[in-house]
């Protein structure tokens, strides 16, 4: 359990973020197997219908801005944004791997300084972001970025973390007391581990309309194929937070080992249920007065 690298998120200027579990090859494959675990549930939640224009805000490695493109068909197009190059590298030679390298066109830039030209802004039918607010101070330039950049009557979604709400039955102590750390390193870090219980205030004030507010459930029972697997997302969450969460002095590098241990141990139980929901907002743009 070696540290990961910091990698930047982008805020705009002056508020430079940072993502503690970095962009190595273990991360990418923990984000990989994360895409393949929750895209379908927030595929079904979009209800894309073809054709439209979409930007992905913090794109990461561009699975799910495949799945959008795939499913908007050849009269849509999806722009993926990303400040990370080891991301943008790993999304394009996935999409190549897959046949798929002319399906979404990967920008570098930041969240909230979209890199749109003059003629871009105002045209897409949908803005997404999913697991980018959490990571930066300024969720909200985020939002009214995305915002500006869809056409009136056009959908911005956001889905992200509360990271208070992760509950397992049977508890299992050395889990809650890692997970709690491990929460505060965003704090530590300046940004809002609580974040989607905000996501429709931040709609609402970044100037779209708020329309619906739903979970992408992000949990199961001890007998679901997808189990270890969603624990094990989960478990390679702490490990790779390991040395952020050592700095907030709530508890030590050992520590969160043996709250991995005691997790992976936790999910061998037969009567072992995980329970964790991923927040999910859509507003759309108002019309100009």
């Amino acid at each position: 359990m070696s540290p990961s690298p910091r990698s930047p998120v982008g805020d705009g200027p002056g508020r430079e973020s940072f993502y503690i579990h970095g962009s190595d090859a273990e991360e990418q494959s923990r984000l990989s197997r994360l895409n393949e675990l929750i895209n379908g549930a927030s595929l079904r939640e979009l209800g894309l219908r073809g054709g439209e224009r979409i930007l992905d805000v913090g794109s990461g490695l561009g699975q799910f801005s495949r799945a959008m493109a795939r499913a908007a068909g050849s009269k849509g197009c999806v722009v993926g944004i990303e400040r990370d190059p080891a991301q943008i590298a790993e999304a394009r030679d996935q999409a190549g791997s897959a046949g798929e390298g002319a399906l979404v066109e990967w920008r570098s830039g930041d969240a909230a300084a979209l890199p749109l030209a003059a003629t871009e802004w105002g045209t897409f039918d949908l803005a997404h972001t999913r697991f980018l607010l959490e990571h930066v101070p300024d969720p909200l330039a985020v939002v009214r970025g995305m915002v500006r950049a869809v056409r009136p009557g056009g959908r911005i979604v956001l889905a992200d973390d509360d990271h208070e709400l992760l509950r397992l039955w049977p508890e299992a102590p050395p889990v809650t007391d890692a997970w709690t750390a491990y929460i505060e390193t965003y704090r530590a870090a300046g940004n809002d581990p609580f974040i989607g219980r905000r996501l429709v205030a931040l709609l609402h004030e970044a100037g779209a309309r708020p329309l619906r507010n739903t979970y992408v459930f992000f949990g199961s029972a001890s007998g679901h194929p997808d189990f270890e697997s969603l624990v094990g997302n989960l478990a390679r969450i702490l490990e790779g937070a390991r040395d952020a969460i050592a700095r907030t002095g709530l508890l030590d590098g050992g520590g969160v080992d043996r709250a991995v241990a005691s997790f992976e141990a936790w999910a061998r139980r037969p009567d072992a249920a995980l329970w964790y929901p991923i927040f999910w907002a859509e507003g759309t743009k108002p019309a100009a007065p």
